[in-house]
């Protein structure tokens, strides 16, 4: 029986695995593996959750939208050379703009045989606690960014999840 037991828990821990659904940006030359139960945000949850100009084109998240991956191509030229210049301008601008700011990382790492400022942290909204770990690197003359986004009360909920996705990031 224990087994038995063990056998289904390795099928489904497998049958998950296989069922985390490809993302593709830029006609399959960005991919990324979302979590099986993520889907698309509606644009009216998509401009409620980023209430401004700078809104990501492209959210995918959980039934509630309080978990989400946020992706998009910005047309922000950034050079590999200049990756570190570009990462202390975001800390200076996010530690000055962002509320009850606490950064965990905020570095610069290969992901991939490539270099991504990664920046990891958490913050006050008006109604709850954030978990974000945002990720930008340059990408054909634009900057490809992604942003992993959780209220601080589900991370723990979605943690290991967001950050398989996050380790799944492939460019062509």
């Amino acid at each position: 029986m224990k087994k038995l037991a063990i056998l289904f828990i390795a099928v489904l821990f497998v049958t998950s695995l296989s069922e985390a659904q490809q993302i593709s940006i830029n006609e399959g030359m960005v991919t990324f593996d979302a979590p099986n139960e993520f889907t698309p945000l509606s644009q009216q949850l998509i401009d409620r959750k980023y209430p401004s100009s700078r809104a990501p084109k492209y959210v995918i998240g959980n039934e509630s939208g309080a978990t989400t991956i946020a992706y998009d191509l910005k047309p922000h030229k950034i050079p590999p050379e200049r990756l570190n210049e570009a990462k202390q301008a975001f800390t200076k601008m996010f530690s000055r703009m962002i509320p009850g700011i606490k950064w965990h990382e905020n570095k610069i790492i290969d992901l991939t045989g490539r270099k991504w400022v990664y920046m990891e942290m958490t913050s006050h909204a008006i109604d709850t606690d954030i978990y974000n770990i945002m990720l930008f690197t340059g990408y054909k003359d634009q900057m490809l960014i992604f942003n992993f986004n959780s209220t601080k009360e589900e991370f723990p909920q979605y943690e290991s999840d967001l950050r398989e996705s996050l380790k799944s990031i492939q460019i062509k």
